[in-house]
Order: structure tokens, then C-alpha cells, then sequence
């Protein structure tokens, strides 16, 4: 299934870590920080959106932006324009 973004959209993809503390303790997702750096899969019909972001750009978001989607066992994160804070080179 393909997921393609509209209007002034982003669909990123993040990257989840589990981690263990010493004593073999894993911290649930729900606990941990989420990262606030992704990379872009899938950019809006937006011209000007278009101009600044491109698939495969590694981007900056605020902490509690976009909405989180599961497709096809992927966990994607759909961005306004808004939401992305910069361009990680």
C-alpha cells in the first residue's frame, strides 16, 4: 500500500529503539522519549513544500507533532509543514 501525502504534508519515517536497562528491565515505547528526527518518505502536492523537502531528506520535528500511523507494520509519522523545524545535512 502506498501512502501519498496532500497539500502541505510530510509522511516520515521514524525510527523506534528498544532499549534495556541494567537487570534486563525494558522501558515500553510509552515511557521512553520519542526521537524527533526522521527521514522523509512521501512529500505533499505542495509547490513550495516541494521546493524545500525532498524523499530521503533527514528532518528535524517538534516533540509532540503530527499524527502517528502503523502501515504495514512501519511506524510513519504524517508532518505538516508546520511541524518540521529543519533540515538535518
Amino acid at each position: 500500500m502506498k501512502l501519498i501525502p496532500i497539500e502541505d504534508h510530510v509522511v516520515v519515517k521514524t525510527e523506534t529503539v528498544q532499549e534495556k536497562k541494567v537487570g534486563g528491565i525494558i522501558i515500553p515505547d510509552t515511557a521512553k522519549e520519542k526521537p524527533q528526527m526522521a527521514e522523509v518518505i512521501a512529500v505533499g502536492t505542495d509547490e513550495d513544500l516541494q521546493k524545500i523537502v525532498k524523499v530521503g531528506d533527514m528532518v528535524l520535528y517538534g516533540k509532540y507533532a503530527g499524527t502517528e500511523i502503523e502501515l504495514e507494520g512501519e511506524k510513519l509519522l504524517i508532518l505538516s509543514k508546520s511541524d518540521i523545524l529543519a533540515i538535518v545535512e
